[in-house]
Order: C-alpha cells, then sequence, then structure tokens
C-alpha cells in the first residue's frame, strides 16, 4: 500500500494544497474526501474495511470513501475507488458537501470536507469483486436495521460512518 500519496488539504483562506495523506491524518488537517453511497431501493451496500488498512480496520463503513489525489477532481476520486475497493462502476450523482472531525485511533484524526455521491441499482445485476487488500466483506442494510445495530455495537462502525447516519438518519442526501 502506498501511503506517500499526496491529496488536497484545505488552507485557512479556503484555496487548496497538497499534503502527503499520512501528515494530514497526523496533524488532523482539513482535507477533502469524497464518500458514495451505493443503494438498491431503501438497502444500502457497506463495506467492512480490511482488517490491515492504516486505520479503522475490520470496521463497517459506507459503500466506498476515499481521498483524491491532488490534481483529481472528486468525482474522478469517487468513480476511481469504487472500481479499487469493489471492482465497479456506476453513474455517481453528486450530492452536498460535509465536513467533519474525528479520531480514528492510532493517533490519527479524519479533518475533511467530504463530497457525497449516491448511485441506485439492481443489486442482483451488480457485479461485486472486492479488492481483499481494502475490504474484508460487503452486505446490504437498511437504516432501520443500521441505526439497530450502531446503537448495539458503535464500534463496529467507523466514526465518519456513525456522523452520517447521525446527520443523515434515512440516508437522504440533498443536490
Amino acid at each position: 500500500m502506498n501511503r506517500h500519496i499526496i491529496i488536497p488539504a484545505v488552507a485557512d483562506d479556503g484555496s487548496l494544497f497538497p499534503v502527503e495523506k499520512m501528515a494530514a491524518h497526523v496533524q488532523g488537517l482539513l482535507h477533502l474526501a469524497v464518500s458514495v453511497f451505493v443503494f438498491d431501493g431503501d438497502l444500502l451496500l457497506i463495506q467492512k474495511r480490511a482488517a490491515m488498512k492504516y486505520h479503522c480496520g475490520g470496521q463497517w463503513a459506507n459503500t466506498c470513501c476515499s481521498h483524491p489525489h491532488w490534481d483529481e477532481t472528486v468525482e474522478a476520486c469517487a468513480e476511481r475507488r469504487l472500481q479499487e475497493e469493489l471492482g465497479f462502476s456506476l453513474s455517481l450523482t453528486r450530492h452536498q458537501t460535509v465536513e467533519y472531525e474525528a479520531s480514528v485511533g492510532n493517533g490519527l484524526s479524519e479533518h475533511e470536507r467530504v463530497t457525497l455521491f449516491t448511485s441506485e441499482v439492481d443489486r442482483t445485476r451488480l457485479d461485486i469483486k472486492p479488492n481483499p487488500e481494502e475490504v474484508d466483506d460487503i452486505r446490504w442494510v437498511d437504516a432501520k436495521t443500521l441505526h439497530a445495530e450502531v446503537a448495539e455495537t458503535p464500534d463496529a462502525f467507523t466514526p465518519w460512518f456513525r456522523i452520517y447516519l447521525e446527520r443523515f438518519p434515512d440516508l437522504k442526501f440533498s443536490a
């Protein structure tokens, strides 16, 4: 895994500057990110992050999330990571951008300006090929079940996924 990826961080004046991904997490710098949510009706495709991930390994998260590379658009990043993590491509709808800050363990933190994307699919026609270096498991789940599971075992879910569920309990996003 290449941990020396350069991503866009956000300066106080709103401009972007390049920063090494791990440095952004160690220093808690505000940086750009994407989160993808793939639905089949009321069911959301979620992934269990590979245990070997540098943070939040073994925890459940939304369909896909990542950081754009320096000079990569958030749209291109979302499309790239769906393919890299889950082995498929879909047409994505861009929604709002949100910010959050959370500790992710091992002295690392996420301080992200995240653009949210969704897609609607027929799961019976979706050929999912999880990359074992990224994903340990996948499943489809509805919002009610997710909320019950997060209430019962919050540490089984990534901090950002819990934040999204708090902010968007019905998993509906605006454009």
